[in-house]
């Protein structure tokens, strides 16, 4: 009985992400300020505040599929973009050869823990300060604030990975160093609040997912390099 309430529990509340207990702490103490000086409704208020940090900031266990050639998303949400272009500089990916650019939006009600895509090792890390407009327009992947990951895989192929600011995200957090040795699934980074992230594919790689598609940070297959077929066409149902 006991394990099973505990099973339960732990699939219904994700663990929350270190992260994100500043925040709830000072959600509650504002909170509890609120109760003792001010209306009851206020204190209401920044419980639920302090209920959606908890939200926001969880951090779920994810199953990754494992095996060579594919690239897993490394973020919750929604795929906004599929473009083919050529990369930023500051993803230093030694080519100026256009690439398929994969898009994942994440609203504020998304998973914002970012994971690695590939197994590779980070060839490169670079901040740019920037501006904070719309994440899902094009030009937040050359105004906003972002950070881009060059990782470089054990055949030398490169993937880039940009970490990119919304409208009201205001601080994006890595987890790894240049330098490090990552695996597919692994935490790399977080954005808070409301972002997007850009996979640069190897090029000649096609994305196997489609545009309005949901993804899941760690587990869905944005591409399979080791798959010549062309991109899959869209149907609704």
């Amino acid at each position: 009985m006991g394990n099973s309430l505990f099973d339960t529990i732990t699939k219904t509340f994700a663990p929350i992400h270190r992260e994100g207990w500043r925040f709830i702490g000072i959600a509650l103490g504002a909170a509890l300020f609120a109760f003792i000086f001010l209306p009851d409704v206020f204190g209401w208020l920044l419980l639920l505040l302090a209920a959606w940090m908890a939200y926001f900031f969880r951090d779920p266990e994810r199953t990754t599929p494992v095996r060579e050639g594919l690239v897993i998303s490394p973020a919750d949400g929604v795929i906004s973009s599929i473009r083919t272009a050529p990369p930023p500089r500051e993803l230093d990916l030694g080519d100026e050869a256009e690439r398929v650019c994969v898009s994942v939006f994440m609203n504020v009600f998304d998973v914002h823990v970012n994971r690695a895509p590939v197994d590779a090792h980070i060839a490169a890390i670079t901040y740019i300060p920037g501006k904070f407009v719309n994440a899902e327009l094009d030009k937040a992947s050359e105004h906003n604030e972002r950070q881009a990951f060059s990782l470089e895989m054990a055949d030398g192929r490169r993937i880039g990975v940009v970490q990119i600011a919304g409208l009201v995200a205001r601080r994006i957090v890595r987890f790894v160093d240049e330098g490090d040795k990552v695996v597919a699934g692994q935490r790399i980074g977080l954005i808070r609040f409301g972002s997007r992230v850009d996979v640069w594919l190897p090029p000649g790689v096609q994305p196997s997912v489609l545009i309005g598609q949901r993804a899941i940070a760690g587990e869905t297959v944005l591409a399979d390099m080791q798959c010549d077929l062309p991109p899959p066409q869209a149907r609704r149902a």
